[in-house]
């Protein structure tokens, strides 16, 4: 910007008036929204970007759409000719960018270290000509220093966080010194610790570490927690919308006092590293919103490997709309849910959604006057209007004796997890002859294979004829950010990779994913479902005998109106809520009838 840096003198704070001023003359704000602010803005200790937003004005380049705080921050890195930099909490090293200066430093000036590299040193800033910290820093370290701008609000934010944790890391790792390894001493002060009702932060470190640990999945919307122990150090890594992002990385000596706090918490035996475990946190966000995570740890030969899955209670208020299911999809899937007795079955591999889709049928259909009983290994989601049973295999509680007393239970409806052998399968083939619904999870690529599957099993075809309403095969897509996917045009081939063997109009246009701030650079947020689905039929059950072919009862489930993975990939693709890549990355293979 031309002249701006002579009107400004050195270490200057931004002036509101003046950058309101400047917003106007850029077209940013009308002249009403000028005057608007003009009246209302006092000066204070918010920053004058955040001033701005808080009186509510409109975006004249953005047709009128509410100024934000980030788009104000673009506009003011291109007015200052520094680069505008989003600050990604995923991408940075808290060690290192901790370690230039001190936090109460870092505070006066509000600045924040966001990148440290072998030759220069990053500095996030919200106020460009505040520089007397640089004169500072240039003494103390022999790199290149560069300013760039970032959100005041993120700056503040990640400040505190950043040097909470880091103070925390190296409290939890000057107490590690002293201990040696998985000793008595070291149990007894963990369950100690464990123990505390009201933590001092500046002396149990290894709590605050796990409160931050945990928080920052549910900022980052993460559905599952890794923490992994390798040789000299503790990997830690968040699967976000279906993909796992490298977090941090704990030092050895207190990887050990993280992963025994979480099994405090969640009432696992700390003692015990040799077998797996299996252990359920209920926590809140700092929304307090309330949140169950299930914990699962498998021994390794670096320690125990620790995954913790988030389940968002939320998720059994959605309708089948919101999960993804078509208008027809949801006819078919009330009509077989809608039966007194028989078996339905959902598949898929692990992590396509089996539980939500089924946990939400569950809600839709637990009325005061019905039973709905579970047996699941483990219970995913505590649910008060479920009747619901662990499996505990070391007392032969199993899928199938745990069927075998539901059934004394006067059940109506009855969710067994999976139907892993012969016997859950008998056993639910029963409980569906004696008039009860029942819903089950199988592991098949797709939903005809489910038929295959159950003979492989050992269950005779005649009691498959008889008893199945129908299957239901799920995938999970990530859904295109609304803020950043652009549109393109498709190409034939591409289309028809798609849909085929069917047909269908080929879009005008479609979407590709970009990347912006709000999605963190991937172009993607959130996910949703694509089902193939199909009711048995009396020409289906002529082809359920032993040794039947899988396409054959593909083709017949097709003709009656069955539409593949794929081809509900596509249609979500033709709506704009996903990419081709996206479709053909989760299902790969295409069919043949």
């Amino acid at each position: 910007m031309q002249n701006t840096n002579e009107a400004v003198k050195q270490d200057t704070k931004l002036d509101i008036a003046e950058i309101l001023s400047w917003l106007q003359k850029d077209g940013k704000i009308s002249v009403k929204d000028y005057k608007k602010c003009k009246q209302r803005i006092f000066k204070t200790n918010v920053h004058p970007l955040k001033s701005i937003v808080d009186c509510e004005v409109a975006d004249q380049t953005q047709l009128g759409r509410p100024l934000t705080l980030e788009a104000l921050t673009q506009w003011l890195a291109g007015k200052v000719d520094l680069p505008y930099y989003y600050i990604d909490p995923l991408k940075i090293d808290v060690a290192s960018v901790t370690s230039i200066f001190s936090q109460a430093y870092s505070v006066n000036y509000n600045i924040l270290p966001v990148k440290v590299m072998e030759d220069s040193i990053i500095v996030a800033t919200a106020e460009p000509y505040v520089r007397g910290w640089e004169t500072d820093l240039a003494k103390i370290q022999k790199r290149k220093l560069q300013r760039v701008i970032a959100n005041p609000d993120e700056i503040k934010r990640y400040l505190e966080e950043f040097y909470a944790f880091s103070k925390s890391l190296k409290g939890a790792s000057a107490n590690s010194e002293h201990k040696t390894g998985n000793n008595i001493q070291n149990f007894e002060q963990l369950v100690e610790l464990g123990k505390a009702s009201d933590v001092d932060a500046n002396n149990h470190h290894v709590v605050n570490l796990v409160s931050w640990l945990l928080q920052y999945a549910f900022d980052q919307r993460a559905s599952d927690i890794h923490i992994e122990p390798r040789r000299n150090q503790g990997n830690v890594r968040f699967r976000i919308d279906g993909v796992l992002h490298d977090v941090y990385k704990l030092p050895a000596s207190i990887m050990n006092a993280v992963m025994s706090r979480l099994k405090i918490l969640g009432r696992m035996n700390i003692a015990e590293k040799r077998l797996p475990q299996d252990g359920r946190i209920k926590t809140q966000t700092s929304l307090n919103k309330e949140v169950e995570l299930r914990l699962s740890t498998m021994p390794t030969a670096f320690g125990e490997k620790m995954v913790m899955r988030i389940f968002d209670p939320d998720v059994l208020l959605r309708d089948f709309r919101q999960l993804g299911l078509n208008k027809p999809e949801q006819a078919v899937w009330g009509r077989m849910s809608g039966q007194a007795h028989g078996i339905i079955l959902v598949t898929g591999p692990t992590g396509s959604g089996k539980t939500t889709t089924l946990y939400s049928t569950l809600k839709n259909l637990a009325k005061p006057e019905v039973n709905v009983c579970t047996v699941e290994d483990p219970i995913e989601l505590i649910e008060p209007s479920f009747n619901q049973m662990q499996v505990q295999h070391n007392i032969d509680l199993t899928f199938a004796s745990g069927i075998r007393t539901l059934l004394r239970q006067d059940p109506d409806i009855i969710m067994v997890g999976e139907i892993r052998d012969l016997e859950t399968a008998e056993m639910a083939v029963q409980a569906s002859l004696t008039g009860h619904l029942v819903l089950s999870t199988l592991h098949t690529n797709d939903a005809p294979a489910a038929i295959t599957r159950l003979l492989d099993l050992g269950v005779p075809e005649y009691l498959i004829q008889q008893t199945l309403l129908g299957v239901m095969a799920q995938r999970l897509l990530r859904v295109l950010c609304n803020n950043c996917k652009k549109a393109v045009k498709i190409d034939d081939a591409d289309w028809q990779a798609l849909i085929e063997p069917l047909r269908a109009e080929k879009p005008k246009q479609v979407y590709e994913a970009v990347g912006c701030n709000d999605c963190r650079n991937t172009g993607y947020s959130g996910r949703i479902g694509i089902y193939e689905i199909f009711e048995n039929s009396i020409s289906l059950k002529k082809l359920m005998v032993e040794g039947c072919d899988n396409a054959m009862i593909r083709k017949e489930a097709v003709k009656q109106g069955m539409r593949p993975l794929r081809f509900s990939g596509a249609e979500k693709v033709a709506a704009g809520l996903t990419t081709v890549e996206e479709v053909l990355r989760v299902v790969p293979q295409a069919i043949e009838l």
